[in-house]
């Protein structure tokens, strides 16, 4: 039997990158697997995120510093943002390697490489140090030629209409 962990890449301009992981949390921890669910980019608040209170088997960690939107964010301020999240790569391999978790879900790490917060061959080398049969998930929007080679899944969700387009704001318990 094949027990290598897979990589999951869950990207596109659509909703429900972070749904879709939440859901195979879910979904592992159902079948009493260890699950680390990390985020990047995000103030943590979502209401899926609440959900994991409940769920002994699913650890949450979340986003060290919650810096706002990216495109407000300053030069100096990214510069703060990248050695926070390099730093924080770096503790959560330990935390990973020391939990002997077998689904590790980096929400939104794929936009945080694409933003240069965290330099992609940092993430590449944290995967190479994981213990070959952790599944990996992987959020964002536009994953690199290297990440998507890599990936043995990518689903993409691609938004066709959006009351975001008319100018409606995010509502609670829909999109966040």
């Amino acid at each position: 039997m094949d027990t290598r962990g897979r990589l999951h890449i869950y990207m596109g301009e659509g909703k429900g990158k972070t749904t879709a992981a939440v859901g195979l949390a879910v979904r592992f921890a159902g079948h009493e697997g260890k699950v680390a669910f990390v985020q990047f980019m995000k103030d943590s608040s979502s209401g899926e995120l609440a959900s994991f209170e409940d769920i002994e088997t699913i650890s949450m960690m979340p986003n060290p510093g919650f810096y706002g939107f990216t495109w407000e964010i300053s030069e100096q301020g990214k510069e703060e943002v990248k050695q926070v999240y390099e730093q924080y790569m770096d503790s959560l391999l330990f935390r990973i390697l020391q939990g002997s978790y077998g689904l590790l879900v980096l929400d939104e790490i794929i936009t945080a490489v694409e933003k240069g917060f965290i330099d992609e061959q940092i993430l590449m080398d944290f995967l190479d140090q994981l213990p070959e049969e952790t599944e990996v998930v992987l959020t964002g929007r536009h994953p690199s030629e290297a990440l998507m080679e890599r990936a043995d899944y990518i689903t993409e969700m691609k938004k066709i209409k959006h009351p975001y387009d008319q100018g409606l704001a995010a509502r609670q318990g829909i999109e966040y």
